[in-house]
């Protein structure tokens, strides 16, 4: 059985679990962990049999759960390597100080290095005798530098300490754009996408001869785009924003460029213009995504798709659906 169920799509939080024989992927968790499993319920979807965790890009709308739930579900979390390390930096800014900050922190440190050798020494764990016969005289730099390195073994955590850290994860595999894999019962060919992020992807996922593209967060289709959404079976494809709604919008002017450009997001008429004229028309199901709540509106998103799928007779088989941000869309089932 394979199965694509839309849990969320949009600038709140972005969702997908695609099933194919024995495995469930989740694609993106940009919810909380609490609302994804909620929405996984409300779908029929039952969040203890997801087996990974598919991330397209760095962005919060997309990564915002993936932690909480990859450590409470104890699955894996795929990434590329740039992804993982934007991520990681995300979570885990560099903190500043003042120089009068940075001076009583070398200070605590310092005086508790120096705890640390006292202790070692009055508790004998340190044969002084041993160490003159095997290494000659010690010079007090020696001695603190081995008091240092004493103190970071100690202080490496465990484990369980691990978890405290923002960015631990049960595992991380990474992958590469182009280089398609498998994850179970299902194929996955990740491909770039043109998004400002760090390395963001799309993906084609494979399994019992369905093909299902998942292309959203790009500012426009590139030929390698375009060669990657043929002959599937189902298409979920960004249909963002209504040009005129973006340009008289609330968004500021900074905003509206960087969506507006080739590294934004794709307007319903940048989809329909695909739709009419790239799009070969194979797949059962095209499924608008990630619709912005301040400058679109579903009808507007559907009627321009429409509009376009209607202008050749050979697409009009499509089924189209709009994937909402509030609400789970319908598992579609192959």
């Amino acid at each position: 059985m394979v199965r694509f169920t839309v849990l969320a799509s949009g600038s709140k939080g972005n969702s997908t679990v695609v099933t194919g024989g024995r495995t469930r992927i989740l694609v993106d968790c940009g919810l909380s962990c609490r609302e994804l499993f909620r929405r996984m319920k409300l779908a029929g979807e039952e969040p203890e049999t997801l087996d990974a965790i598919l991330i397209t890009h760095e962005h919060a709308d997309h990564v915002n759960g993936v932690a909480v739930t990859a450590r409470k579900l104890g699955i894996p979390v795929y990434f590329t390597e740039g992804t993982h390390r934007a991520w990681t930096r995300w979570l885990t800014p560099r903190r500043q100080m003042t120089y009068a900050q940075w001076l009583e922190q070398c200070r605590k440190q310092a005086a508790e290095r120096q705890a640390e050798a006292d202790a070692a020494a009055q508790e004998g764990e340190l044969d002084e005798t041993d160490l003159l016969a095997d290494s000659g005289p010690v010079s007090p730099g020696m001695a603190q530098i081995a008091a240092a390195e004493a103190l970071a073994e100690a202080a490496d955590p465990a484990p369980p300490g691990r978890q405290k850290d923002p960015a631990w994860l049960p595992a991380v595999e990474y992958f590469q754009a182009g280089q398609p894999f498998s994850l179970g019962d299902i194929s996955v060919s990740p491909f770039t996408i043109p998004h400002d992020a760090v390395d963001p992807v799309g993906f084609v996922f494979q399994a019992e001869g369905v093909r299902m593209a998942f292309a959203t967060d790009l500012g426009y289709i590139p030929p390698n785009v375009k060669a990657q959404l043929a002959g599937v079976d189902l298409l979920l494809l960004e249909s963002n924003h209504d040009l005129e709604m973006l340009r008289d919008g609330p968004y500021p002017w900074s905003v509206k460029q960087r969506v507006l450009s080739r590294v934004g997001h794709l307007s319903n008429e940048a989809a329909a213009e695909f739709l009419e004229n790239s799009y070969d028309g194979q797949a059962a199901y095209v499924i608008l995504a990630h619709l912005s709540e301040s400058n679109n509106l579903p009808a507007l998103a559907k009627v321009t798709a429409e509009r376009a799928l209607n202008g050749r007779p050979s697409l009009l088989a499509n089924r189209l659906l709009l994937a909402a941000q509030h609400e789970p869309l319908s598992a579609l089932y192959f």
